[in-house]
């Protein structure tokens, strides 16, 4: 009787408690908090792990994203550049040398500027158009897998995962298809 009582007891309390507990974190939320970042900032370091060479390549630099089509990468080191994603026009400068590609006529190329540009702005239509999408984790401490739908793209990348908190991108890595990778480290300068 009385172990009946205390499991009627537990079992009405955990009915009462049932709203409160933690809901899963799904990915038309996250979505919702990158659209809503107003851009900014940051840092990168970006690490080059190729099958070729016995050591990474590392290039520091900083970013600027306005939402939700403009994107500025500058490398500072080991060598400067500047590579900037304005729509689907891609402009790459380094010393005297620009070199600009309209990525509507890339399509492979635009898939994979989309994985980038379509995560920071929280556009979940133009990553779906490419890759099943995977979210693991909490809203503190997400990961968001993106796996290309596309034999040609998947003939580029194996695999990209965005790590991040809130709506803020932390890092992102490529596992390309001949099986090298990159990872790209991300610290925001001062949030707007």
């Amino acid at each position: 009787m009385i172990r009946r009582l205390c499991s009627s007891v537990f079992l009405a309390g955990a009915l009462l408690l049932a709203p409160f507990a933690a809901h899963a974190f799904e990915l038309g939320e996250l979505m919702r908090l990158l659209a809503a970042h107003p851009g900014g900032k940051a840092r990168f370091v970006e690490t080059r792990y190729l099958a070729v060479l016995d050591k990474p390549l590392v290039a520091r630099g900083e970013m600027t994203y306005t939402p939700p089509n403009r994107l500025e990468k500058r490398t500072l080191a080991p060598k400067a550049e500047t590579l900037i994603l304005d729509r689907d026009l891609l402009t790459l400068e380094r010393g005297q040398q620009k070199l600009s590609i309209n990525l509507a006529s890339q399509p492979e190329a635009l898939a994979f500027v989309d994985s980038i540009r379509g995560t920071l702005a929280g556009d979940r239509a133009a990553l779906e158009r490419n890759y099943a999408l995977h979210l693991s984790g909490s809203q503190d401490k997400w990961v968001l897998t993106l796996l290309p739908r596309d034999q040609k793209i998947a003939g580029i990348v194996q695999r990209i995962t965005v790590r991040g908190s809130q709506r803020q991108t932390r890092s992102i890595e490529y596992l390309q298809a001949d099986g090298d990778r990159v990872e790209l480290a991300i610290e925001p300068v001062g949030e707007r």
